[in-house]
């Protein structure tokens, strides 16, 4: 019996043929993985480098007013924003309404400013809990003003005074959050500023 020595060189050529396609593929695919690794970590790293940063000017004006100076400061190669929202955050404890004879509903409750300071209501957009101003866009290098005040113990707490009230943010932060966008791009940026020594009313 004859070995057909053409047959078994063609499969051997067609079998070495295939592993190098194989073989092509994988490291194709494998390259173009590591490429996309390569390309989101680019990606991220150029994001944080475009991270805004920002100073802030608190001053206080009396009668328990304030005024909150925002700064866009860089970094210069960011150029603006489209859009920058700041939303005044809460203190660390729940607030849940415990007791059901109370005349407050959990919105309420939800909606209320847990903190020293709130912006002041229906001033530059803020609705009447002062939660957070309407949105404003910043080129770097410039900034905006937004009015603020001291915050007042809610409707439902009563026999707490103002100055009861104050006194339990003494040495506790203005919690800020800013949301900020340019195109598709977005960044989250929290902050807490000192709150002011002040004269707590009686």
């Amino acid at each position: 019996m004859s070995i057909p020595w053409g047959d078994i060189a063609t499969f051997s050529t067609a079998g070495l043929s295939t592993v190098a396609a194989a073989g092509a593929w994988f490291a194709a695919h494998r390259a173009n993985r590591t490429a996309d690794v390569v390309a989101r970590i680019e990606e991220q790293r150029w994001h944080a480098e475009l991270t805004p940063q920002f100073s802030f000017d608190f001053t206080e004006t009396g009668n328990g007013q304030a005024l909150l100076d925002v700064h866009l400061e860089g970094p210069d190669f960011l150029g603006h924003l489209d859009s920058i929202s700041i939303v005044v955050g809460n203190d660390d404890r729940g607030h849940p309404v415990l007791n059901a004879g109370v005349d407050v509903t959990q919105d309420e409750v939800d909606a209320f400013v847990w903190g020293p300071y709130r912006f002041s209501p229906h001033a530059d957009g803020a609705d009447e809990h002062g939660r957070s101003p309407e949105s404003f866009d910043l080129a770097v290098g410039t900034g905006t003003r937004r009015a603020m005040q001291r915050t007042r113990p809610g409707h439902w707490m009563t026999g707490k005074t103002q100055g009861m009230w104050q006194g339990e943010y003494v040495g506790k932060p203005i919690r800020l959050r800013l949301t900020c966008h340019r195109g598709d791009e977005k960044w989250v940026i929290t902050r807490h500023l000192k709150n002011p020594l002040f004269e707590a009313d009686a």
